[in-house]
């Protein structure tokens, strides 16, 4: 039962994690769990980039560093190591341009490695990351309960309850991947009222 008092059955099973999915048409998801690209993520200047891009569309050092309060050769380096791990990308649109514009890659899906596949360093750079996340997470849940009320309807949630086994959990984790997939879309592609909007999801068991 859902903790809106309505019943939900537990979905089917489906095949497991990695599985790349068809979006939006040229739009493919991809798993990215290699921890010398997970490590790219680990630095508050790179979300920070990486937020940018996907909340304002593409941009070159020099916009960054002006939205960002940087300078042109710190973003270059970290857009660099941003590149490296494959999550932002040359805009093919603009390549004679004096700069190079940069864009996010969508259609990511990011898994942390399983603990037993990272060296002791790999695993310090994950709890760096998750430090970064859980920060971010908690301030997004007092703002959803201060302001929520009076969002007009942009801001929404659910708690629910199920009993799951494992293979559903993970099917039903898919199921949410091919989701965000078919919405996945930047600012230059949205239509004139969208906004910007921040999903989270996740799921544990009760003890």
């Amino acid at each position: 039962m859902s903790e809106e008092g309505e019943p939900r059955p537990a979905p089917a099973p489906e095949p497991g994690p990695g599985k790349e999915t068809e979006a939006e048409p040229g739009n493919k998801r991809r798993t990215v769990s290699d921890p010398a690209a997970l490590k790219a993520l680990a630095h508050p200047l790179r979300l920070k980039i990486l937020r940018h891009l996907a909340v304002s569309g593409p941009a070159t050092s020099t916009t960054l560093a002006t939205a960002l309060g940087e300078n042109t050769g710190t973003l270059s380096y970290h857009l660099r190591r941003l590149e490296s791990g494959g999550f932002i990308e040359d805009v093919p649109e603009r390549p004679n341009s004096r700069e190079r514009w940069w864009r996010a890659v969508r259609g990511l899906d990011i898994r942390r490695p399983a603990q037993d596949q990272m060296t002791d360093t790999e695993q310090a750079v994950a709890g760096t990351l998750d430090r970064m996340r859980l920060d971010e997470d908690i301030e997004l849940a007092r703002r959803f309960t201060e302001e929520q009320a009076r969002s007009e309807g942009w801001m929404r949630g659910s708690r629910s309850l199920s009993h799951l086994t494992k293979d559903e959990v993970t099917a039903f984790h898919d199921a949410y991947l091919d989701l965000l997939a078919r919405y996945a879309r930047g600012p230059e592609d949205a239509p004139p009222d969208a906004k910007p909007v921040l999903l989270r999801w996740f799921a544990l068991p009760t003890e």
